[in-house]
């Protein structure tokens, strides 16, 4: 099969820059288009100039319509409000969109569905490869351990600049402790504790939010019972391992029907 052509959104941010030096490096991939918002900076520059890695003939655009027209995917790690644009704009083309966007609200989900009708779509809390393996396993722990004897907390570390809390891998991982336990995440999830608040409820799913200088994403998904504890960690040493899975994920989805997709799919653990 031919290279797969990507572009990328967002591409003068952190994961932006990642995500295009990631492209220009592994085979069968192909960088073609780039994409910022109108008006910044680095509209017109070469993309990658821009992450660093020598020219590749390809510059940065504010058009994502055409850009999508010339592409078979594109890659996105933006915000809520850009996702969902791209994401009528990738259904238009019929093109690839992996997102690994995060702090979408209830509206913006349900507009990426309606996207994902005409375009395939895999989208995740976290793109690593080890996350989405640890998700699984979080789900098998809190099947095989009954919330009567083991406490679920999840507890998670990122840098400074992170705006969303709990982080969307917290989610993912809180979503998988909630799976096995067939429990719904939503009515048992306990995101603060302050004051006096009374005994642990059986069956809560609690979360323990840090930020703080450089690190770029630490999980652990703590079960507590009495006398053992079981805990289950991933840290992400560099954002290398996003764009990697974000790749896999883009090479996973062409061809594939129109769809929302997560990389339980593209790592061969679901019905899809």
């Amino acid at each position: 099969m031919s290279e797969m052509k990507l572009a990328v959104v967002g591409a003068a941010g952190r994961m932006g820059r990642v995500l295009i030096r990631t492209v220009a490096t592994e085979p069968g991939v192909r960088l073609v288009g780039a994409v910022e918002r109108e008006g910044a900076p680095e509209i017109g520059a070469d993309a990658g100039e821009l992450a660093g890695v020598g020219a590749l003939g390809v510059t940065v655009s504010a058009d994502p319509l055409r850009t999508f027209a010339e592409c078979d995917g594109v890659l996105d790690f933006t915000t809520p409000a850009a996702t969902v644009a791209f994401a009528g704009y990738a259904a238009q083309a019929h093109i690839v969109h992996v997102i690994g966007t995060t702090g979408c609200d209830t509206a913006q989900e349900a507009a990426i569905l309606a996207a994902a009708r005409h375009a395939p779509i895999v989208k995740s809390g976290n793109m690593s490869l080890g996350v989405n393996l640890l998700a699984l396993l979080a789900e098998q722990a809190a099947r095989a351990l009954p919330a009567t004897d083991f406490d679920a907390e999840i507890v998670e570390m990122h840098h400074r600049h992170k705006v969303d809390a709990p982080s969307g891998t917290a989610l993912l991982l809180g979503e998988a402790v909630a799976a096995g336990r067939a429990q719904k995440l939503a009515d048992d999830a306990v995101y603060t504790r302050h004051g006096h608040t009374g005994a642990r409820r059986e069956g809560a799913i609690g979360f323990a939010t840090l930020r703080g200088g450089s690190v770029v994403g630490e999980h652990t998904v703590i079960l507590a019972g009495t006398g053992e504890q079981i805990r289950l960690t991933h840290r992400a040493e560099n954002r290398d391992v996003f764009a990697r899975g974000a790749l896999a994920a883009a090479l996973w989805a062409r061809g594939r029907k129109p769809g929302l997709y997560s990389m339980r799919d593209v790592l061969g653990f679901s019905g899809h």
